[in-house]
């Protein structure tokens, strides 16, 4: 008895030891790794149908390859330039711009006291001014790091094509792992792409549909920057409960105070059109799965970009929610959780 337990140290000690030392092995490239499998998820419909129609996985999965770099590298290959010219634009309007001025004719009594109107004017030009440094920064360290990140992409590449050529090996591998019933695994493996895919495709595609259509106004109705504007209007579409209103709304007021009512009014009819979408799009992928309410959303794309940079908008929500799922599934009451948001079940669990 003594000896088996000895052995089940031993062995324990020797696993433990190993996914340290494979967690600093993996470290450099986790985000790639966790990119790919997200990649994976949102492609495997088109993977699936290909593989239906070419009746060949590795072809289906080269061609999904292809069709990825299509998409990423050569937009990025033609507007990176573009892009960097705009921002750069941005910056030194920001630098010569007189804020107190326009607010001062909106709100003419609250401006009265210069000095007031000194003080307003020095914040916001501080916080316009780190927030397009910031943005130029972020430009320029993407220029230099691009090897870098041109081989993350390429490892994201590698575990898409494979996640998806074996993925029911393992999603079967990772079932085996799992210390649950096989009624709590169902729940679990049910919940977690319920609530990935209203993650994944209710918020961050649909916020990117929202940004595209909102640049599109920006683009017709010749806003300068379009570009620039247009990156950060898909951004702020990500981000629950503040929308691509915080990028065109802006950009209206500046067009009416440079005389462009026409184009002002075009834009406000995109920007309006893009907060519909959110409405008539969201409920083909939310209805029905499991989701987290939009502050907890927020709350897990904030901290996410905090502690993994750009990709953190998609990190950290899932592992809020994959926290809140398992949480779920070990509190197994009859009263519903407040956090996480799903359709009424009789369903009884044992672990």
């Amino acid at each position: 008895m003594e000896e088996n337990y000895i052995k089940k140290i031993t062995i324990l000690v020797i696993l433990t030891v190993l996914i340290v030392l494979t967690f600093f092995i993996l470290r450099p490239i986790l985000l790639a790794i966790f990119f790919g499998i997200i990649l994976a998820f949102i492609l495997s419909p088109l993977y699936d149908l290909l593989s239906k129609k070419l009746g060949n996985k590795t072809l289906s999965g080269v061609l999904i390859c292809l069709f990825l770099i299509i998409i990423i590298i050569l937009p990025l290959w033609f507007f990176t330039p573009t892009l960097i010219d705009q921002s750069l634009k941005v910056y030194y309007s920001v630098q010569d711009a007189d804020f107190v001025t326009p607010l001062r004719s909106v709100f003419p009594s609250v401006f009265a006291s210069e000095q007031f109107s000194r003080e307003v004017g020095s914040i916001l030009f501080s916080f316009m001014s780190k927030l397009t440094n910031s943005i130029v920064n972020y430009f320029e360290s993407f220029i230099l790091n691009f090897p870098i990140l041109f081989l993350q992409f390429t490892i994201s590449l590698f575990i898409m094509f494979f996640v998806l050529k074996d993925k029911d090996k393992f999603v079967a591998y990772i079932k085996s792992l799992l210390p649950f019933s096989k009624e709590v695994e169902r729940k679990l493996f049910a919940q977690t792409k319920g609530i990935t895919i209203s993650i994944i495709f209710g918020q961050l595609i649909i916020g990117i549909i929202q940004g595209l259509l909102t640049g599109l106004g920006f683009l017709i109705f010749g806003v300068p920057n379009t570009l620039f504007l247009t990156i950060l209007a898909c951004l702020a579409g990500v981000l629950p409960m503040i929308g691509t209103t915080i990028v065109w709304i802006p950009t209206v007021i500046y067009l009416l105070f440079v005389g462009n009512i026409l184009s002002a009014i075009g834009v406000t009819l995109f920007g309006s059109v893009a907060m519909f979408i959110d409405n008539i799009l969201k409920p083909i992928f939310v209805a029905h799965r499991t989701s987290l309410p939009s502050s907890m959303v927020l709350i897990g794309m904030i901290g996410g970009y905090f502690l993994f940079g750009i990709l953190g908008f998609i990190i950290g929500p899932l592992i809020l929610a994959y926290l809140l799922i398992v949480l779920e599934i070990f509190r197994n009451k009859r009263v519903p959780g407040i956090l996480i948001q799903e359709k009424p079940r009789k369903l009884k669990i044992s672990i």
